[in-house]
């Protein structure tokens, strides 16, 4: 009888949605299909095969659906990367515009070529210590650039922007006073993980941002609530993407035995297979 209902409750969603029925009918039935979906499901769906489900399946199909936003966010990213790098590898005075002189100091000491644990801070003694401040820092980056999204969007530009300018400017300087060679090396294999789930979640931002100025024909919380349901997978890739990254950071990266060839090599398998995977997973059953 629950299948029969759900099937019922699913033609009639797809019939309010073509013909534009009133949004909170639309928002009941959406309520409806998602409860019976997880009454039907659950017990076929948990556990380490919901997970996998969500990391192979749900989490791509999410990126994918809002490819749009994806975009704009690598674009707003990526763009001050590139010019303040260049401007600070031309003219390495600018990085005081960023940083102060003893955080330019402490980076030029993290990357040094005979620095015996490569990128690691001055109050950390063990990898492990590294790997807990790559997780809060990460993660704090990545609340600041989906979180701030509520602002109408402008909160996710700023951070996306401000966070691609600061790399691109500490890879400028270090780049100029020939360190590229340590630092390079370090951040090519976790940055596949770190960079991309940054973006994604910039991303997620936007899609809030964008609900909170276009509600169309919901209210502005409605839409906000619709468009948090629908990011809330990246939001979960984006975690398990930036506990990788940290992983990596601590544990692979930071070590001066592993031979800069080699780093580069599992670099290129790294950002193929995040690439693919957001690219590819899911698709059988798309849709």
């Amino acid at each position: 009888r629950l299948t029969q209902l759900y099937r019922r409750a699913c033609e009639q969603l797809a019939l309010a949605r073509s013909r534009s029925f009133p949004a909170h009918l639309i928002e009941r039935l959406e309520s409806l299909t998602h409860e019976a979906h997880q009454l039907i499901y659950s017990q076929r769906d948990y556990g380490a095969r919901k997970l996998a489900h969500l990391l192979f399946t749900t989490f791509p199909q999410a990126v994918r659906s809002h490819a749009n936003y994806v975009w704009v966010a690598a674009l707003v990213f990526v763009l001050p990367t590139v010019v303040l790098g260049w401007l600070v590898f031309k003219q390495p005075e600018l990085i005081l515009s960023v940083v102060g002189a003893e955080t330019a100091s402490q980076f030029e000491e993290m990357y040094s070529p005979t620095a015996e644990s490569i990128g690691r801070r001055r109050n950390a003694e063990t990898d492990v210590a590294m790997f807990g401040f790559y997780i809060r820092n990460n993660m704090t980056v990545a609340l600041q650039c989906f979180a701030s999204g509520l602002a109408a969007g402008v909160g996710s530009l700023f951070y996306l922007a401000f966070n691609g300018g600061y790399t691109g400017a500490i890879g400028g300087y270090l780049t100029q006073r020939g360190m590229g060679g340590t630092f390079y090396p370090f951040v090519a294999t976790h940055s596949s993980f770190e960079l991309t789930a940054i973006v994604l979640a910039g991303a997620a931002g936007l899609r809030l941002g964008h609900a909170w100025l276009a509600p169309r024909r919901r209210t502005r919380s409605q839409a906000l609530v619709k468009a948090a349901r629908d990011v809330l997978p990246i939001v979960y890739g984006v975690l398990a993407m930036l506990l990788i990254a940290a992983a990596i950071e601590a544990f692979w990266s930071s070590s001066s035995l592993v031979p800069s060839t080699v780093k580069y090599s599992v670099a290129a398998l790294c950002w193929t297979a995040v690439l693919g995977w957001l690219w590819l997973q899911g698709r059988d059953r798309a849709g």
